[in-house]
């Protein structure tokens, strides 16, 4: 069930990740030698730390982005959290029959 609630805002979060990636430049990576295994070393491609600092600030900035689903209780809009968060407790209480049913809530940016 943990996948079904992963699988309502991949979209979301895909297309943040898309929209990043498209500013990114060859400056913003860092490459690493490692060992691939005993005898085999490769070399890998990583954000570099300023660009992994700004990845954070910029997908917790889209974590508040407020969208237009009404809250379990009070509001008519709420952040992208929140909606994640009451879905999870929403799936649980149908989980645990503390529901008849779920009908999850979804939005589109």
């Amino acid at each position: 069930m943990r996948r079904a609630l992963q699988e309502l805002y991949r979209h979301l979060i895909e297309d943040f990740l898309v929209q990043y990636c498209r500013r990114l430049r060859k400056k913003d990576f860092a490459t690493k030698a490692e060992s691939v295994s005993r005898k085999r070393n490769g070399k890998r491609e990583y954000l570099n730390g300023s660009q992994t600092r700004h990845l954070m600030k910029q997908l917790n900035a889209f974590f508040e982005v407020i969208v237009e689903v009404p809250r379990i209780r009070i509001g008519k809009r709420q952040t992208i959290e929140t909606l994640i968060n009451e879905e999870a407790l929403l799936l649980a209480k149908f989980l645990r029959d503390e529901r008849k049913s779920w009908i999850p809530r979804i939005t589109v940016l």
